[in-house]
């Protein structure tokens, strides 16, 4: 069986269909921007789909009143600008509270120094202060002893101690307060009360409730 080649009219046939090579790549690069934008969006699509979630940070959690930082048998000192002692503090262990901005001292020893260089020392079974260091609760076997000396306008004034389970000493202006059983000893003269509220800056002490007083001759 012999092949024959196609004749005039078949040839021309082709030709009027228009299909080309060439034609045929220059449609579809028509078409080719719109096909890449497509493929971008879907490989864009999957990477979200299959990247995982950024995980929020963690909201601020409270502060609690578990000890944040201690200290164990320390020592800290304080001196003033030219380098006299002012205050110097001793403890078996100091906690400090975050909740509260307070610090806990078990067995402490307090030993402060005013401008007239007078000796004040406090102790107690655990002292309790306040962020800034300008209340301090004194708890069991509290006791404040201020040495005898001259105050801030040159008068003498006798040795003072305070002793009780409790008391609140609070700075500039000085103040001592106690609504538990205090003793007050001033010189040689002993006073007991239930309630007791001294106010260094005008050196007057109320007290309250049963009082008792042992006052020495004058």
């Amino acid at each position: 069986m012999s092949t024959t080649a196609p004749s005039v009219p078949e040839l021309r046939v082709l030709r009027r269909s228009g299909f080309s090579p060439s034609r045929f790549w220059d449609q579809i690069s028509i078409y080719l921007p719109v096909l890449i934008m497509g493929l971008l969006a879907l490989a864009s699509y999957w990477l979200l789909a299959s990247t995982p979630e950024l995980e929020l940070p963690a909201a601020a959690r409270p502060p609690t009143h578990e000890p944040d930082y201690f200290m164990r048998r320390f020592s800290v000192k304080v001196f003033d600008p030219v380098g006299a002692l002012t205050t110097e503090v001793y403890g078996v262990e100091a906690r400090h509270h975050p909740d509260t901005d307070t610090i806990e001292i078990d067995e402490a020893r307090i030993r402060s120094y005013n401008p007239q260089r007078l000796l004040t020392v406090a102790t107690a079974e655990k002292v309790t202060s306040n962020g800034d260091s300008t209340v301090f609760i004194l708890e069991g076997n509290a006791s404040v002893v201020r040495q005898a000396g001259p105050n801030a306008a040159g008068e003498m004034q006798p040795r003072m101690e305070f002793h009780g389970e409790y008391l609140r000493i609070t700075l500039k202006p000085e103040h001592i307060e106690s609504d538990r059983p205090v003793l007050l000893i001033r010189g040689r003269d002993q006073i007991t009360a239930d309630v007791l509220d001294y106010r260094g800056d005008s050196r007057v002490a109320v007290l309250s409730g049963r009082v008792r007083a042992q006052l020495a001759p004058r």
